[in-house]
C-alpha cells in the first residue's frame, strides 16, 4: 500500500550549497502568501498571518493570541532552533524558515506588538513572542532569510479565521522524505480545526521532516518518491538495505514545528501533558519522527475560556476528559500534517 504510485511528484531542485546572495544583495519587499487555499477556524482571540520573501523563496508565519495565553513547549529531536520571550505565556507564536538566521523575524513580531501599546514598557505592557524555525536551504540557491521586517510584515496580515495552508509563510520552502536529496518533496504548512461543543482545537504545522508524510490507511502520500518508478515508500525499507550495504543515506537540514491552540481551561501539568500527547501521536503522520536530525518544536497554548465537563473516574476527576481531548486534538493535528503536504 505504501509502494503505490500517489499524487505527482513535487521534486525539490538539486541543493547547492556555495557561496549565495543575501538579504543585502536583493531589494527586499516583504508581500502576503497565500499559499493554494485557506482553512478556516472560528476561533474568536486567535489571528494568523504570513510573508514571504519570493527571492528566497522564505516566509514567516505568526499565530496572534492578542490577549495572551498560557503556554507550554514541547521540544524533541536533536536539532532545535528556538527562541522565547516567556516559555510559558505567549501573545504571538512565530515560526520561520531560514534557519537559525531567520530567529530575526521573532524580534520583528515583537516590535511590531510593541508600536501597537505606542511602546510603553510597562512591565505589564510587555508582549511575549515564542518562535522556531526550520532549514529551509537545500530548496533554493541563496541565503535570504526571514528578518525582523518580514515578522512585522507577517504579523500586521494577521486576520481571525483565516490560515493559508500549502507552500506559504515558514512552509513555502518546507520538504520531506529526505532519505536521498533526489528523492525529496515539497512540503509547506498545513492547519485544521475542530469544534465539539464549546470546545475549539486549532492545529498547525511546517513540515520539513527527514521524514515521510502518511496518510491514515499507511499510504505514503509525499516524500520519499524514486524517480525510476513513481512510488513513494517508507523510509525504514531503505534503511533496511542500507544496513545491508546497499541504500541512501539520511540529509540533513529538518525539523517539524508547530501549533496547538485550544481554548479548554487545563491546569499547568495538564496543559504540558496535552501537549506531549499530541506531540507523540505526531509520529503517525510523520514517519521516521524526532530523529536526531530534526528539531520538532510544539507550541500548546490555551486561552482559558471553558471547562472540560467532569466524569469522576478512580485515577481522578478530570483524567479521562483531558485524555479524551489529547486523542481528539491528535487527528486534528494528523489533519494539519496531511494539509501541508496536499
Amino acid at each position: 500500500m505504501t509502494d503505490r504510485p500517489g499524487s505527482p511528484a513535487r521534486a525539490i531542485p538539486a541543493p547547492s550549497f556555495g557561496p549565495a546572495r543575501t538579504n543585502d544583495d536583493f531589494d527586499l519587499v516583504p508581500q502576503p502568501s497565500p499559499g493554494r487555499g485557506t482553512v478556516e477556524f472560528d476561533f474568536p482571540g486567535v489571528e494568523v498571518g504570513t510573508a514571504e520573501y519570493a527571492e528566497g523563496p522564505t516566509g514567516t508565519t505568526v499565530v496572534h493570541v492578542p490577549a495572551g495565553a498560557r503556554m507550554f513547549i514541547d521540544e524533541r529531536g536533536g536539532a532545535i532552533g528556538l527562541s522565547y520571550g516567556d516559555k510559558q505565556f505567549a501573545h504571538a507564536i512565530c515560526l520561520s524558515g531560514g534557519s537559525l538566521y531567520g530567529l530575526g523575524a521573532c524580534a520583528g513580531v515583537a516590535d511590531e506588538l510593541r508600536a501597537r501599546v505606542e511602546n510603553r514598557v510597562g512591565w505589564t505592557d510587555l508582549k511575549c513572542v515564542s518562535g522556531a524555525i526550520i532549514y529551509d536551504f537545500a530548496t533554493r540557491d541563496n541565503a535570504v532569510v526571514p528578518d525582523a521586517a518580514l515578522g512585522r510584515a507577517a504579523l500586521r496580515t494577521a486576520v481571525p479565521g483565516r490560515f493559508p495552508v500549502g507552500r506559504a509563510g515558514a512552509g513555502i520552502s518546507a520538504s520531506v522524505g529526505k532519505i536521498d536529496w533526489t528523492r525529496c518533496e515539497f512540503a509547506g504548512q498545513g492547519a485544521a480545526f475542530r469544534q465539539v461543543g464549546d470546545v475549539k482545537i486549532l492545529a498547525a504545522t511546517v513540515v520539513n521532516a527527514v521524514g515521510v508524510v502518511v496518510d491514515r490507511d499507511g499510504t505514503v502520500v509525499r516524500g520519499n518518491h524514486d524517480p525510476a518508478t513513481g512510488t513513494r515508500r517508507l523510509p525504514h525499507l531503505d534503511y533496511e538495505a542500507a544496513f545491508a550495504g546497499e541504500g541512501p543515506t539520511t540529509m540533513q537540514g529538518n525539523t517539524t514545528i508547530s501549533v496547538l491552540v485550544t481554548n479548554v481551561r487545563l491546569d499547568d501539568r495538564a496543559l504540558e501533558q496535552f501537549g506531549r500527547q499530541v506531540h507523540g501521536s505526531m509520529n503517525r503522520g510523520i514517519q521516521p519522527f524526532h530523529t536526531s536530525l530534526d528539531g520538532d518544536t510544539l507550541f500548546t497554548l490555551t486561552t482559558d475560556e471553558v471547562d472540560l465537563p467532569t466524569t469522576p473516574s478512580r485515577i481522578g476527576a478530570h483524567a479521562l476528559n483531558a485524555v479524551g481531548l489529547g486523542s481528539i486534538a491528535a487527528e486534528v493535528m494528523w489533519d494539519a500534517i496531511l494539509s501541508s503536504a496536499r
